[in-house]
């Protein structure tokens, strides 16, 4: 067997463990609207660099928290809870 075809499923886990996260599937109408969880999120003490909906149904930030460390957090778009983390 050739070594391209055993790394093929290597390559396939590395690429989909950076996939992003699947939030809901809840439709668009249950969702908290985006301008009230973009509010939400600066209520937090977050600063926004940017915030956007997914392709997977989330919510994403990318910023900072208020210690001023970088962020990049998938929300659940219906009740924003935190569905992935990721921090500096």
């Amino acid at each position: 067997m050739s070594k391209k075809l055993l790394l093929l499923p290597l390559l396939f886990i590395a690429s989909y463990s950076y996939a992003d996260p699947q939030c809901t599937q809840m439709p668009e109408t249950q969702w908290m609207p985006f301008a009230t969880a973009k509010q939400q999120i600066v209520d937090q003490g977050y600063t926004i660099k940017k915030f956007k909906k997914t392709s997977t149904n989330c919510y994403e930030l990318y910023g900072h928290d208020s210690n001023g460390k970088r962020v990049e957090i998938y929300f659940n778009p219906t009740d924003m809870s935190v569905i992935k983390e990721e921090r500096e």
